[in-house]
């Protein structure tokens, strides 16, 4: 899979690989509405410019035929010399490719590149990912329940790697 930094007027392939994705990441953990409404508010537009503004770096993914299939954004220093990843996606049929991975180690070179110590993300409690970033060497240190608005929460384990 070939990694390219995005260009700003590419945010519309990650709105629409999110409204692609998430259906079935969370499909049975979260309801259609609670889906619809983190859509709605983190991948708008408006929204990511912002992030991106903050220091959130993306990558996106293409395959052989140059279709985009998955993404990956990361800060770093998002606490004292530790860098985030939030968020890591990649379509359902590329699962098992070795994408996820790929996301993983760019984020650990950039890291590493940044003199930071460790590596760290959310991950909602009930996702399979879980077993994914444990076979990449994170462990969970907390548990953390986000208000995110709306009556709604995220439910999450926060998983770190040292480098």
């Amino acid at each position: 899979m070939k990694l390219t930094a995005l260009k700003i007027e590419q945010l519309p392939i990650v709105i629409d690989l999110t409204k692609k994705i998430w259906p079935v990441a969370y499909g049975e953990i979260l309801s259609k509405a609670q889906l619809d409404y983190m859509i709605d508010k983190f991948y708008n537009e408006t929204a990511l410019r912002e992030l991106i503004q903050k220091g959130h770096v993306f990558y996106l993914a293409q395959d052989d035929n140059g279709k985009e299939v998955g993404f990956v954004s990361y800060e770093i220093n998002s606490e004292p010399n530790k860098t985030k990843i939030h968020k890591i996606y990649v379509l359902p049929e590329t699962q098992g490719t070795g994408l996820g991975r790929q996301f993983f180690e760019l984020v650990k070179e950039k890291a590493i590149e940044n003199n930071q110590k460790a590596i760290f993300l959310n991950v909602n409690k009930y996702n399979n990912a879980i077993y994914f970033y444990t076979k990449l060497g994170f462990t969970k240190v907390k548990d953390e329940v986000i208000d995110i608005g709306n009556d709604y929460v995220m439910d999450d384990y926060v998983m770190e790697v040292v480098i």
